[in-house]
């Protein structure tokens, strides 16, 4: 890394309907070729629509719940050990554990077709908060490979 390296996460500014930083990080992961306008709109259009599904709560309540219905805790990584390969589960920072979130939500929603994708992403917001969806499908997947390779924990070093 050089010397002179400054992480963006210093310069991230909150975005401007929420004042939210992790908002506007999910934006910034929804943004194709720097068409932040666009990604904007696709989140805030799908912030409405969770409004009308789910009005008890307040959107960025509901995105935040998701997004922690979907963080992993473990994930394997692979681990050479002499001629073999093992898959090693490992704990998973708080900053993988929400860029997984992220990319598991955004892959679920772009996979999804026939709707604008600010429908497809509120649409898998909403089943993220209750817990359904391919996102939380993901993140259980994940776990249970973790807890079938609970054997190789020892090769964590």
């Amino acid at each position: 890394m050089p010397r002179n390296y400054k992480s963006t996460e210093r310069f991230l500014q909150p975005d401007p309907v929420y004042n939210s930083k992790l908002v506007s990080k999910f934006v910034n992961t929804i943004m194709y070729e720097g068409k932040r306008t666009v990604a904007q709109k696709i989140v805030y259009h799908a912030f409405d629509a969770l409004k009308k599904r789910i009005p008890e709560k307040e959107p960025l309540e509901v995105f935040n719940e998701a997004l922690n219905n979907c963080r992993p805790m473990v994930e394997v990584r692979s681990k050479r050990v002499g001629g073999a390969t093992y898959q090693v589960p490992k704990a998973v920072g708080a900053k993988r554990q929400q860029a997984l979130a992220f990319r598991w939500i955004i892959a679920a929603a772009r996979a999804r077709k026939g709707k604008p994708m600010s429908e497809r992403l509120a649409d898998e917001l909403s089943e993220a908060y209750k817990r359904e969806g391919a996102a939380v499908r993901k993140r259980e997947e994940t776990h249970r490979m973790a807890d079938a390779n609970k054997a190789f924990a020892h090769f964590a070093w």
